[in-house]
């Protein structure tokens, strides 16, 4: 195969793959534009980023309480099925009433005990002034005996013996008196110093009031009734026949008026959350619907503060661990669907808050 020659001016093949002089001249200006795109682009979502703040870590929460009594006994009936919805005030399940039905008669019938003593008290005053006043007078009749045997026992009219005795009597009369008036202070003592008190005034009558009192609490509250609307849980747990005893739970009671949100962001999130900041609220449950809120108050303290065994940071391995901060949240608006506690939910609170560009110096 013979040569050809490559003279001045010639143009040459250029190799197969090689770029042009085109696309070398625009290599630098692409490459360069790129990156000012992509630092524009993450200069604007740093600007007007940081808005929001979303979270999964978020429930649905109720008002709840597991119900139970003050008073133990056994149960006569229950009135409400598992589940079943209930409202405020209505009786939920009762105790047997022989036992309260017959503390009140007992403490019934101790009031009025205490009513007819204080009448008793009051006669036998009555009766010791009478008594007092009769012992008087017979201590005057005494003294006027005397006087009048001590003007004739010395001209010898009466014997020196029934002079003495006179003495004697009178001495006699007199320490009787002082009996009966000590009685008659007792009497008007258990009287508490009034002897036209009424019986109500007394601690006697009010001691045995309070009895009363109590044991009429007692029946009461051996009927429970629901604190607040909502819905009973785990009811079947209590059968007529059982004995309760105070204090001790029946079953659960979840309201539906109390509803809220328990949301757990990150600590670094809580940056510019505030009270009263709106929430978009969507619920795993109802795919495509979502709900209205604000913030309503967010925990002085981190999800782990107060937990059985809290992190003792003071140990020699410690690791920095990023704490969540329980945040709660008011349901303002939505779709009329029952949110059932413990529903997992997401949510997007608008703190309103802007980045600038003095925030990067």
């Amino acid at each position: 195969m013979s040569e050809q020659a490559i003279t001045p001016g010639s143009t040459a093949a250029k190799p197969a793959g090689m770029p042009s002089a085109r696309a070398q001249s625009l290599r630098l200006p692409l490459m360069l534009g790129g990156v000012a795109v992509v630092a524009l682009a993450a200069g604007g979502m740093w600007l007007f980023g940081g808005r929001y703040i979303d979270t999964d870590d978020a429930y649905i929460d109720a008002a709840h309480v597991a119900l139970s009594t003050d008073v133990s006994g056994l149960v006569a009936q229950v009135y409400v099925t598992d589940n079943e919805h209930v409202t405020q005030g209505q009786p939920l399940f009762a105790l047997r009433q022989g036992t309260f039905t017959a503390n009140i008669e007992a403490a019934r019938a101790q009031l009025a005990q205490a009513e007819q003593d204080v009448a008793v008290q009051k006669r036998a005053y009555a009766q010791a002034l009478a008594e007092v006043s009769a012992q008087s007078a017979e201590i005057a009749k005494d003294k006027a005996d005397l006087a009048r045997y001590a003007a004739v026992v010395a001209k010898g009219g009466i014997t020196r013996e029934v002079y003495q005795n006179a003495q004697f009597a009178l001495t006699a009369d007199q320490a009787k008196l002082a009996a009966l008036t000590s009685a008659a202070a007792a009497d008007l003592a258990r009287l508490q110093g009034n002897p036209d008190i009424a019986p109500q005034a007394t601690p006697e009558w009010q001691a045995a009031k309070a009895t009363l009192d109590n044991a009429l609490i007692a029946q009461k509250n051996s009927v429970v009734t629901a604190p607040y609307a909502g819905t009973v849980s785990n009811v079947e747990a209590l059968q007529p026949g059982m004995f309760l005893q105070a204090g001790q739970a029946a079953f659960g009671l979840v309201s539906d008026q109390d509803v809220f949100i328990t949301a757990q962001p990150k600590e670094s999130q809580l940056t510019y959350v505030r009270p009263g900041d709106e929430v978009e609220i969507s619920v795993d449950a109802y795919p495509g619907e979502s709900w209205k809120g604000e913030v309503e108050s967010i925990a002085p303290n981190s999800g782990s503060e107060f937990s059985i065994l809290p992190a003792q940071n003071s140990s020699g391995n410690w690791v920095k661990v990023v704490q969540r901060v329980p945040v709660r949240i008011k349901i303002l608006s939505g779709p009329s669907l029952p949110l059932r506690a413990g529903f997992s939910v997401e949510v997007s609170i608008d703190t309103h808050h802007h980045n600038s560009l003095a925030d990067l110096f």
